[in-house]
């Protein structure tokens, strides 16, 4: 509150916890809470009037500012005829559509959104999920227009987009509602059947009325059927399909066991016999269905950055064409078409910046949430935000051949296929499957002669307890969780043996500029020779730069009219064009004079081989680098430092940050000799870099990341991407590999001494079938929320 001088005190913003220099203050629930702006101030004072402030009880972090950009846009775009026929469906309720929502953290999120849109009249149904994301929502169009549910939404602070293939949405839907009501199925049938077999379990003394019996194990039974035949279908599918391929795995031992117990039940059912074991058939379906839900969830969650990305780019844009603006789908934007993107909106193409500097806010793509400045001339990417004011772009890259797409394809072909060691173990858990199998046949022969009553209790004890389910869930599930809190992290792997191979890093070297440095150089002075200026220097070199978006192009502003032609880059070297017809060359010394002796620091511009200027320019260091170094060191890594720089500038900066072994003018073939001579020595290198040059040392290296503000070919040849532009996710992505092999290790453990353990135990006869079920299926649900862990303590 309002000091009792008058003077205004900082404070937390109570929605979105940011600090407020000059707060708002507003009576909310019963006191004076400060907030940063009339944004979030409205949206709280919205949420309590609405009866909805058990949200700020229940939330587990703060709420995203509502952002006056967000708040000034117009969705009435959205409805669009042209653009609600691609996106949304008809239902029997009304129209549904699915919408990306930036901004819902926590299930608290979840709850205020479908309370807050529910109230509006028009709004059918509302389906929010935090995990990934999304929300789908159900309206009638004559009562309600889909632009107000938005509005809604960016009132409280939450940024909605479109969520991608209403076709690929509406699968994943189903297939959610799906598994969740085979669960809810299995846990009721299995709640009833134990609690009938329970009844016969009492009756140790024999006593119970032949009749009574029969009719516990009759409705035994019934709820019984649905357990296995609905609940555990996905099991019994996969029975089938394995068979009918002749390559038998865990869902043959799982079909089976479950088909046997209940198929052997209803046997001794008809006939009257001594016993049943409903209850080890249905905990068997109900908590492997447990298990393979929550594995599913854990996927779920290295998706949603995944689906986040697909979805962001916006369904309009805006085109000028022959003087005029009109908004046209994005499938009729083409290369070089010139778009207007209003402050607000989210950039629908790869472009190149016109006009006037602009800043774009390109969290969803690299993690960093403080908007970035960009001058005309540089590359804007699809799927940032522009910030403060419309920004004109020339279309240099759309759909599919955008950057943003490309990355989606990439994390995609990496979450699809399986490392190394999970092939192993995928290979070890079939051949434990048909040596359990044939364990089990074997038990019962030999119990069949000893006692023939114990025979089929015993083998079945065998079959379900000794399945090697937890084997079969150690890895996966354990991948799927480091994938999704390293998405969330702001980090994508693109590599599929990328975490082992990080949890075996005994060596880390950098690139200098973009990765230790901020990748913003400066330029400090400019040395001319024969009769150019500083001036006209500089507009060489920037036409030059620019002409290919070098990383040295911010330091050299803009070209002012001079026009540079046949430009290409030499990679480790520097660039070269015509200007005028002459041959103009900027880098190296030795390459821009055309002097294999010259090794003069600077950058250097020539025309024609003749020295026109030196340039100096410097580049500082990221305020994080200092910081993460140490901790890396502290780790135990050894660090280097490789760089193409000239040693006046690489040695100072490796010496503050402590890094004795650094190397200066190097090429990229020799950054790859170095990780190619640590590497003879048994070392595990990690190769951290940013630029063009960087591409072939990031291949070499055993794994590598690149900076997702980093260069195209530097990403593609990375194992990593960085979403943050700095260099502190190195450490973090670094202990969720290390974790990740500890968990692995653990519940490859587990697995293997629960199977060593349980087997005899079984074999004896003294476990029965429902204890075994239970036992297995317990095994599967540890070792599955074991690999949940990963995460949830940060270093």
């Amino acid at each position: 509150m309002p000091a009792a001088d008058g003077s205004i005190s900082t404070a937390a913003c109570f929605h979105c916890g940011e600090a407020a220099d000059m707060p708002i203050w507003r009576a909310l629930g019963g006191q004076q809470r400060a907030f940063c702006c009339n944004g979030c101030a409205g949206a709280a004072q919205w949420i309590g009037e609405s009866g909805l402030f058990d949200y700020y009880r229940l939330r587990q972090r703060d709420s995203a500012r509502v952002e006056a950009q967000t708040l000034a846009l117009d969705y009435a775009v959205w409805d669009r005829t042209d653009l609600q026929s691609t996106h949304a469906t008809e239902t029997p309720e009304g129209k549904a559509i699915t919408l990306a929502v930036d901004g819902m953290h926590c299930a608290a999120c979840a709850w205020l959104i479908d309370k807050a849109l529910r109230q509006q009249n028009g709004v059918r149904d509302v389906q929010a999920n935090a995990i990934t994301g999304r929300v789908r929502v159900v309206w009638v169009a004559q009562a309600l227009a889909l632009s107000s549910v938005l509005q809604r939404l960016a009132a409280l602070g939450y940024r909605p987009s479109l969520a991608g293939s209403s076709a690929q949405e509406a699968q994943r839907r189903k297939a959610r509602r799906d598994m969740l009501l085979r669960l809810g199925v299995a846990g009721l049938g299995a709640m009833q059947a134990m609690m009938f077999s329970e009844a016969m379990y009492l009756d140790t003394q024999g006593t119970m009325p032949l009749p009574t019996r029969d009719m516990f194990r009759w409705l035994t039974a019934l709820v019984s059927a649905p357990v296995v035949f609905y609940a555990g279908m996905p099991f019994l599918r996969g029975m089938w399909r394995e068979l009918r391929l002749r390559v038998p795995g865990m869902d043959t031992l799982i079909g089976s066991g479950v088909l046997l117990a209940w198929g052997a039940s209803m046997f001794e059912t008809l006939r009257g016999g001594p016993q049943v074991w409903f209850d080890a058939a249905v905990m068997f379906v109900l908590f492997l269905l447990a298990a393979r839900y929550l594995e599913e969830a854990a996927r779920n969650g290295a998706r949603a950055r995944l689906d986040a990305l697909a979805g962001a780019q916006p369904a309009l844009a805006w085109r000028e064409q022959a003087g005029a603006l009109s908004q046209v789908p994005l499938a009729e934007i083409a290369q070089g078409d010139v778009l207007q993107v209003p402050a607000g909106s989210t950039v629908p193409a790869d472009g190149v910046l016109l006009d006037h500097a602009a800043a774009f806010d390109e969290a969803l793509l690299t993690g960093e949430f403080s908007a970035r400045a960009r001058s005309p001339g540089d590359t804007v990417l699809a799927g940032s935000v522009v910030r403060e004011a419309t920004a004109r772009l020339r279309v240099t890259a759309v759909g599919a051949a955008t950057r943003l797409s490309e990355l989606v394809r990439r994390v995609e072909h990496a979450q699809s296929l399986r490392p190394a060691t999970q092939q192993f173990a995928e290979r070890l858990a079939r051949k434990v499957v048909v040596a359990t199998l044939l364990l089990s046949a074997l038990t019962g022969a030999v119990w069949f002669w000893i006692d023939p009553a114990m025979a089929f209790p015993v083998a079945l004890a065998v079959l379900v307890a000794t399945c090697p389910c937890a084997l079969a869930l150690a890895l996966p599930a354990a991948q799927a969780r480091a994938n999704a809190v390293l998405a969330e992290r702001g980090a994508l792997v693109l590599g599929a043996e990328a975490l082992e191979r990080l949890a075996e890093v005994d060596t880390i070297a950098f690139d200098k500029t973009g990765t230790l440095t901020r990748g913003k150089p400066v330029l400090l002075s400019t040395e001319t020779f024969a009769e150019y200026s500083a001036e006209a220097a500089r507009r060489y070199a920037a036409a030059l730069e620019h002409a290919v978006s070098h990383p040295l192009a911010t330091a050299f502003g803009a070209c002012d009219g001079v026009q540079a032609q046949q430009v290409r880059t030499i990679v480790g070297e520097g660039v070269e064009g015509r200007i005028e017809g002459a041959l103009w060359r900027i880098g190296r010394a030795r390459f821009a004079l055309s002097r294999a002796s010259a090794e003069c620091d600077g950058v250097w511009l020539a025309r024609e081989g003749e020295a026109v200027a030196r340039f100096v320019i410097e580049d500082g260091l990221r305020p994080e680098t200092a910081a993460t170094v140490g901790l890396l060191q502290s780790d135990g890594y050894r660090l280097l430092l490789l760089s193409g720089d000239a040693p006046a500038r690489v040695g100072p900066l490796a010496e503050a940050l402590g890094l004795s072994e650094h190397y200066a003018m190097l090429r990229p073939d020799d950054k790859v000799e170095r990780v190619h001579a640590l590497q003879a020595q048994g070392r595990r290198v990690l190769m951290v870099g940013d630029g063009l040059n960087d591409a072939a040392v990031l291949s070499a290296a055993s794994v590598s990341m690149a900076m997702a503000n980093g260069a195209p070919l530097a990403q593609r040849s990375a194992d990593v991407v960085l979403g943050s532009s700095g260099i502190s996710g190195v450490r973090d992505t670094l202990k969720i590999a290390l974790e990740t092999r500890r968990v692995i290790r653990q519940n490859l453990r587990w697995a293997v001494a629960y199977n060593v353990v349980v087997l005899p135990v079984a074999a004896l006869g003294w476990m029965t079938p429902g204890w075994a079920a239970l036992g297995m299926a317990l095994s599967s649900l540890g070792v599955t929320l074991n690999a949940l862990r990963i995460g949830r303590a940060r270093a």
